[in-house]
């Protein structure tokens, strides 16, 4: 018996979902159905997805899945949060500032625009990762589980992926 790969297998079920407008259809096919909104509260774009970005948006999509298949016309966006002291401590890090006066002498408008740069790149890798959702959670028994994360989230970070992030948020 061939052992199971989840890699070779998610990859495969991803390209035929894209190549078969799988999503787009199964968004599509409930038009007329009752309506059903839902705006993803976001993750921030301080850092990397974590186990809690992944479950958290592995939970949205079964709420998602299960009102399409119940006929139910769902409006779903994902949004992305990309201020706050969460950024600005990321960047902080980033850049070695030290505190408010390093800032300063670095240039308010320069930090910020730095908080910008930080936040898009980090939006772009949470894009690309999202789509290739797997990863494994060790449980009390120390059994490793499989879970995919629908069509979201995920952790199975690609390598080149992986050369765009600073260091300090490397896994």
């Amino acid at each position: 018996m061939e052992r199971y790969n989840p890699d070779f297998i998610e990859k495969g079920i991803l390209e035929f979902w894209k190549k078969n407008k799988i999503h787009q259809k199964s968004k599509s096919k409930n038009k007329k159905g009752k309506k059903f909104y839902f705006l993803d509260g976001p993750p921030y774009t301080s850092g990397k997805v974590h186990i809690g970005t992944s479950w958290n948006k592995a939970l949205k999509d079964s709420i998602l899945r299960y009102k399409r298949m119940n006929g139910f016309n769902v409006w779903d966006r994902a949004g992305y949060d990309m201020h706050g002291l969460p950024t600005e401590n990321a960047t902080e890090k980033e850049l070695k500032l030290k505190n408010k006066g390093e800032i300063e002498k670095f240039g308010v408008k320069n930090f910020v625009k730095e908080c910008e740069k930080l936040s898009l790149r980090n939006l772009k890798i949470m894009k690309l990762m999202f789509p290739n959702c797997r990863f494994t959670i060790s449980i009390w028994q120390k059994k490793k589980i499989f879970l995919p994360c629908l069509l979201m989230v995920g952790t199975g970070l690609d390598l080149s992926l992986q050369k765009q992030m600073p260091d300090h948020q490397k896994f």
